[in-house]
């Protein structure tokens, strides 16, 4: 891979994970036309890793209050755990405490309850379809899909729950949809975006609840692909490597702006633009996957 292609997939990484127009669906239709269906396990780790960091930047206090409350139900699990013990026996029994007794702590618990069935179905599709490299109908089919989503998400009245709010089942129904997203050509956000709205989030809420819940997703995907990662076959040379980092570079700073982009476009109900672009894109691939 060259310096020029290594940049300009990572500036497709940057606009097409967080922009609703499918990431992946975007990369398997460049790397077919850049005949790079073979560009190696490690340039699509660092690619999303890019982008991971850039929802960091953008959320990062979200994501401090979240890990401090995390460890905090942690901690008051295993305080209930020894009360439960030391009452054992005892007439003046200790109350227990309650664990999820703040938003962030619902937020949390909402975050695993999303993330199980987004892992399930992403370990079945990766073992049931090639994802790495489709024919270009499959990603030109998903792009359909998700235009169909983003030109309905417009017309859905405004919902208004937070994780004050929000239900378990909420939870669930999204984590479902991610999982279904990790298809060539569906876009995670546009999805992710389209069913918590449908669920009755409140705008701002739903787009903050897809990209947080994308972090364990996207690392839980990197974490099942180290394994083949140091596979002699996976080896690459010093200079390509540093033109990976660069790629990984380049789709965090374009995915930063695109988040800010799109949170601006979100509230404004301007989604139906994305949903033009991907029936056109989506065609465009379906043909060239008979012509090509």
């Amino acid at each position: 891979m060259s310096l020029i292609e290594s940049i300009i997939l990572g500036i497709i990484q940057g606009i097409a994970e967080f922009l609703p127009i499918s990431s992946s669906g975007h990369l398997a239709i460049f790397k077919k036309i850049f005949g790079l269906s073979d560009v190696g396990l490690t340039y699509d780790i660092l690619l999303h890793a890019g982008t991971l960091i850039a929802v960091f930047i953008v959320y990062w206090k979200d994501i401090w209050e979240l890990i401090k409350e995390g460890l905090g139900i942690v901690a008051d699990f295993f305080k209930n755990v020894g009360r439960f013990f030391s009452n054992i026996g005892k007439d003046n029994k200790k109350d227990y405490l309650k664990v999820i007794n703040t938003p962030y702590r619902r937020f949390v618990m909402f975050v695993i309850v999303s993330t199980i069935p987004t892992g399930i179905m992403g370990v079945v599709f990766k073992s049931v379809f090639n994802l790495d490299s489709p024919a270009l109908i499959v990603p030109g089919i998903g792009l359909l899909i998700t235009g169909l989503m983003l030109f309905m998400v417009d017309e859905i009245p405004a919902g208004s729950k937070t994780p004050k709010e929000m239900t378990y089942k909420n939870a669930l129904i999204i984590g479902i949809a991610q999982g279904i997203a990790t298809l060539p050509g569906i876009s995670r956000s546009g999805t992710t975006l389209t069913v918590g709205v449908i669920n009755g989030l409140e705008r701002k809420f739903a787009v903050k609840y897809s990209f947080i819940m994308s972090i364990p997703a996207i690392l839980g995907a990197c974490v099942l692909d180290l394994k083949d990662l140091f596979a002699p076959e996976n080896a690459i040379p010093t200079t390509e490597l540093i033109y990976y980092f660069i790629g990984a570079a380049v789709a965090c700073v374009v995915g930063f702006i695109c988040i800010k982009t799109l949170l601006i476009l979100y509230k404004n109900r301007k989604m139906k633009y994305f949903s033009y672009y991907c029936f056109v894109a989506g065609i465009i691939a379906i043909i060239a996957n008979f012509v090509a």
